[in-house]
């Protein structure tokens, strides 16, 4: 596992003066990943590191010859449009680097006057898929959404048996993956028939909704029929995203069985554009465990060191703005809060599950961990568990209420570590935007 080191010390401040404001989310503690360019210009996309509210260009960086070894390495292997070069080296080159960049840009550093024209403002950047995903596997760890969603079809008996058991996932379409501002038509499909026997309904989907997650991005590949060992497993993992795994519940419904989500799932997924690091997130662990009446792991989704410290404290937040509300100025509106905390399994056990078959996992590949509820009603990371189905409406303080999503709506999710004494380690936000169906009736 990674260790606290120099890159976490709680004092260290940057010659970047607004990564030093309290609460401004990417300290020198943070140090996240993006593609980024110049918005409007042209440029090529390319590697870039966010410190405070500015960008450090890797690409540009690399021509300096600042760094050596590995850490320089680390930097050659950014000189590509998105990671996917870096995510390949492995966990020794991402920890040279960050080390390199954490020194180069504290207060003090010999390096500012060769850095600083290396700087981009966050705000004048536009944003890609910070990888290449070439696969994309969404689980269902949270117990709580999967109690909750089980409980309106099955009261008594709301959790599958091999809940408890195994990390359950399905094959998702990495090729509608967006990065945040992403703009989606509502998605078109079948739906139930109202009778038995008759056919089923075709035309935009009735009841769109979010899917509040988060994002794991592989790093070093396995080898076809390699399994990962939970042990090695965070060796694997590049870092973090936040993750709205759109979803048609009503198209859902009707194809869902036997294999599972299609059409209503692969339309848009959006996550957010910077990649926070696991080493980042180190002083934020916790323990993980099942409860002792519930099923223990089995022995190869288990170690001591994942009992230990194999959660992360990530708060999470979904927030809802419609057109009216942009309209008349309204601030966005908090519809849930969760953590990452509270998940079912970690992301070891979900790296060693997937691959305990032999299956390869390659660099900028994709892990979502389905959607993270609470153990509370305010903690539902979806409408369909918020609304009860349709049958509670949402009331939002400029007077419309939702039970799903209609054209317009934008939902924006956010997702921040916090420790006393600590900088705060933002995951920056995600937003979408629901239009209008691409949909002709005949």
């Amino acid at each position: 596992m990674i260790t606290l080191n120099a890159t976490h010390q709680a004092d260290l401040t940057s010659w970047v003066d607004s990564a030093n404001t309290a609460g401004n989310g990417f300290p020198i503690q943070n140090l996240p990943f993006a593609s980024f360019r110049r918005r409007g210009s042209g440029e090529a996309f390319r590697p870039g590191v966010g410190i405070g509210n500015q960008i450090v260009d890797l690409s540009r960086l690399y021509d300096l010859n600042l760094f050596t070894d590995k850490a320089q390495q680390a930097l050659e292997a950014c000189q590509g449009i998105q990671l996917n070069g870096l995510m390949a080296l492995g966990q020794p080159y991402w920890s040279a680097l960050r080390l390199a960049l954490s020194e180069a840009l504290r207060s003090g550093s010999p390096h500012e006057e060769a850095i600083r024209p290396l700087l981009v403002a966050q705000d004048e950047a536009e944003f890609i898929t910070p990888s290449r995903i070439g696969d994309y596997t969404d689980f269902y760890i949270s117990v709580h959404h999967a109690t909750s969603i089980g409980k309106q079809f099955r009261p008594d008996n709301p959790l599958l048996p091999n809940y408890k058991w195994v990390p359950i996932g399905y094959h998702g379409r990495a090729s509608s993956i967006g990065v945040s501002g992403q703009a989606f038509p509502r998605p078109v499909g079948q739906t139930k028939p109202q009778n038995e026997g008759d056919a089923p309904d075709f035309g935009p989907c009735k009841r769109l909704d979010y899917e509040l997650e988060l994002g794991i991005f592989v790093g070093e590949s396995n080898e076809q029929g390699q399994r990962i060992d939970i042990e090695q497993a965070e060796k694997h993992i590049f870092g973090f995203c936040i993750l709205n795994d759109w979803s048609a519940r009503d198209l859902q419904a009707w194809e869902y069985v036997p294999l599972g989500p299609f059409l209503s799932k692969n339309f848009a997924s959006t996550i957010s554009p910077w990649i926070i690091t696991l080493e980042a997130l180190e002083p934020f662990r916790t323990a993980f465990s099942h409860p002792a009446t519930d099923p223990q792991p089995l022995p190869y989704l288990h170690s001591q060191a994942n009992a230990e410290g194999g959660a992360y404290d990530i708060e999470l937040e979904v927030q809802i703005t419609t057109q009216q509300s942009r309209d008349s100025g309204q601030q966005p509106f908090t519809l849930a809060t969760s953590n990452f905390k509270d998940a079912y399994w970690t992301a070891s056990q979900l790296i060693t599950h997937h691959t305990v078959n032999g299956c390869n996992l390659q660099p900028g590949d994709m892990l979502g961990t389905g959607t993270l509820s609470g153990p509370n009603a305010d903690q539902a990371g979806s409408l369909l568990e918020l609304s009860a189905a349709g049958k509670k409406p949402i009331s939002l303080p400029w007077g419309e209420s939702r039970s799903f999503l209609e054209d317009g709506d934008e939902i924006i999710m956010k997702a921040v570590c916090k420790k006393d004494g600590y900088p705060d380690i933002s995951f920056g936000s995600v937003s979408g935007t629901v239009l209008k169906a691409n949909f002709k009736s005949e």
